[in-house]
């Protein structure tokens, strides 16, 4: 039952605040960038703290959008995304499946191997020597391949694993199927919390891919969104496209900056809302047993 006590409506009345007043930093700054990236050049030029648009304009979006380099980096890093996500799920869900099962023999031997490798990397050196002994230096397999399991996630879907009821399993057995048959279609369609959580973290981490993409990558015609965001926002380089026309549009360098933001944050944001269901329910049952 609710506490509606004085004390009780106190501590609520200063909880809202306090999460009101963290809500608001967090969410003023993406306000200011998504306002100055509709913003006109003349009332950027004027500068001041821009919250809403009085003159709106959409020329910093026609500018970057008539160019091919945003267009070919946004291609590359959906493409790394949704083919690196589907091999993180592939390579972690098969693995992850076997280890929760007990009777598998060896298996305290490579969930130690495991463990290891949370807490000791072998650094970026020796990484960057694997990698270009596989020949995978400047190719977009250099941002999937390295990171195709995650030691942690892998843990935790074990553990969701083992949540499974033995006897669901003993019932599919029964009825004949086999255990790849039964990861399929036991393991598999009772997992979908956990896995669309998993999903959602490893989407999240491609999209904002930007150090390997330096490291491994020569090729700038291959580089991904992050990088090109790097380098307008911190580099201050405006020039993605042709500076005549820049300058033909009279277009303020910030707004194309903001925009640039705006356009590399928004297809993640886009898709969080259909996974955002399943990301508590997945993590909490995930994490419950060791």
């Amino acid at each position: 039952m609710r506490d509606r006590t004085p004390g009780g409506r106190l501590f609520d009345a200063v909880n809202y605040a306090i999460l009101s007043a963290v809500a608001c930093v967090c969410i003023l700054p993406f306000i200011y960038v998504l306002a100055v990236s509709f913003t006109s050049p003349e009332e950027v030029a004027r500068g001041g703290l821009i919250l809403f648009p009085r003159e709106w304009s959409l020329a910093a979006y026609e500018y970057i959008f008539s160019t091919g380099t945003l267009t070919n980096s946004l291609l590359i890093t959906v493409y790394v995304t949704v083919v690196g996500t589907l091999i993180n799920l592939i390579f972690t869900t098969t693995m992850a499946y076997p280890l929760s099962r007990t009777r598998l023999r060896g298996r305290q031997g490579v969930l130690l191997g495991v463990l290891i490798t949370m807490l000791f990397s072998g650094g970026m050196i020796p990484t960057y020597f694997v990698v270009s002994g596989l020949g995978l230096t400047n190719t977009l397999w250099s941002l999937m391949i390295p990171s195709a399991i995650s030691a942690f996630n892998l843990i935790v879907l074990k553990n969701f694993f083992q949540q499974i009821p033995s006897e669901v399993e003993d019932s599919a057995k029964i009825d004949g199927c086999n255990d790849v048959e039964v990861f399929f279609r036991i393991a598999l369609p009772l997992s979908g919390p956990a896995i669309a959580t998993f999903a959602l973290f490893y989407s999240v981490d491609h999209w904002n891919t930007f150090f390997n993409a330096v490291l491994y990558l020569n090729d700038s015609s291959k580089w991904t969104i992050q990088v090109y965001l790097r380098e307008i926002v911190i580099l201050a380089q405006s020039n993605i496209g042709d500076s005549s026309r820049l300058e033909e549009m009279n277009i303020q360098p910030l707004t194309i900056r903001m925009a640039v933001v705006v356009f590399a944050t928004l297809p993640i944001m886009l898709v969080y809302p259909f996974l955002q269901k399943h990301f508590v329910k997945g993590v909490m049952l995930g994490s419950v047993k060791g």
